[in-house]
């Protein structure tokens, strides 16, 4: 464990388990604590933790992720102790990748700025207007993999952290006032809970765009690979572009190779993509899918967006933004696109259905959609849910 540089604010470095799990046992106790983490992804399929900063009303401490093991902080995350992160999802991710698991308690302070009418707001942004504090700006190109990590780096970890709990102190102040952290915690538990396991492979190719102009055979057999690519990237912790890039799916299916030669003739393969028998493998994938019919969608057991609905979805949509910005929220918070989709088709798990959702705007559109309230324009207030038994 080493002191900081000098200027920076204070802060341990933790570069040992020993000293780690001297840590783990003070933030135990914790009554709450901040998180953050720096890591990389760009080469693999995983993210690739580098530094974890972490900070309770004891101290800051910036642990270095590649030298330490970070399992024991799972006692942490899994005990009562409030986790306050600014951003959290990734964040999440990372941790439920190297502790295998996430806090069982969160607040996301940009979350819950969005409660006081920001729209996601960076952390620097918060820190600013919230605290009149100015943090140094994040070098984007930093590699935080690279050994020695320089004082600068080390400063910029800390700063993350060091002011997180006095942050979510004046918000939490502010939301109380208006009434809000029933909402703010509800949001924070989705963030929380959401999915966050490994991709399908079966959808991969989803995401390939060219893919959705192909059609019989060659999108079965472009469906196999995307899928294949997609579980060789995540064996062997690797992007799928490292595997074999879109252009080398596309061009496979489109072509039905039967040999090596005719494969390592495509446009978008090279040796990379083709050694250590990988190119006999894909070989036995294109002869498998040739001629299978591809796979559909799978039915959605929710019934399409009325006909007659799709009209009222821009003005219901415009309403809610107003609703929005009356009440200082941001709209993504309130109710989102999808959100409103998923309440007309009359989805069983629309968010919009319950909660405080559900009485801000969700049981209005319900009255409006049972012809209970209609909209109308009033000038100076804009559109408004009037009462249709008093019209």
């Amino acid at each position: 464990m080493r002191d900081g540089p000098v200027g920076s604010p204070g802060f341990d470095l933790i570069d040992d388990d020993g000293a780690f799990r001297r840590l783990v046992d003070r933030l135990r106790g914790a009554r709450r604590y901040a998180v953050d983490t720096e890591f990389h992804r760009e080469r693999t399929y995983f993210p690739q933790v580098a530094v974890v900063q972490l900070a309770d009303e004891h101290g800051i401490a910036v642990v270095d992720a590649l030298s330490v093991d970070l399992t024991p902080f799972a006692d942490v995350l899994e005990g009562p102790g409030l986790a306050v992160m600014h951003a959290a999802r990734q964040d999440l991710e990372v941790l439920e990748r190297s502790c295998g698991t996430v806090p069982s308690r969160l607040v996301d302070t940009q979350i819950a700025a969005g409660f006081l009418g920001y729209t996601t707001p960076s952390l620097a942004t918060l820190l600013e207007r919230e605290l009149g504090v100015r943090t140094a700006k994040a070098d984007r190109l930093t590699d935080w993999l690279k050994r020695p990590l320089t004082p600068a780096q080390l400063e910029y970890a800390a700063a993350d952290v060091a002011h997180l709990l006095e942050l979510h102190d004046g918000l939490e102040r502010r939301l109380k006032e208006r009434g809000r952290t029933a909402w703010v915690d509800e949001a924070c538990e989705e963030i929380r809970t959401e999915p966050r396991g490994p991709r399908d492979p079966d959808d991969a190719w989803r995401r390939i765009k060219e893919i959705r102009h192909l059609k019989g055979s060659s999108l079965s057999i472009a469906q196999a690979v995307a899928g294949w690519r997609e579980r060789r990237a995540a064996s062997s912790d690797l992007t799928p572009r490292f595997v074999m890039s879109d252009l080398g799916v596309v061009s496979v299916a489109s072509s039905a190779p039967r040999s090596e030669d005719e494969l390592r003739s495509l446009r978008g393969l090279d040796g990379r993509s083709l050694r250590n028998g990988t190119a006999e493998e894909l070989l036995a994938i294109v002869d498998d899918a040739r001629g299978r019919a591809p796979m559909r969608s799978t039915p959605n057991p929710v019934p399409e967006l009325p006909a007659e609905l799709r009209p009222a979805l821009p003005l219901i949509a415009a309403w809610v933004s107003q609703q929005a910005r009356d009440l200082d929220l941001e709209t993504a918070l309130l109710a989102t696109r999808a959100d409103l989709e998923a309440l007309l088709r009359g989805a069983p798990d629309a968010r919009l259905s319950t909660g405080w959702r559900a009485e801000l705007v969700g049981e209005p559109i319900r009255r409006l959609l049972s012809g209970e309230a209609a909209l109308v324009f009033e000038r100076g207030r804009g559109l408004v849910l009037a009462d249709q038994r008093h019209a």
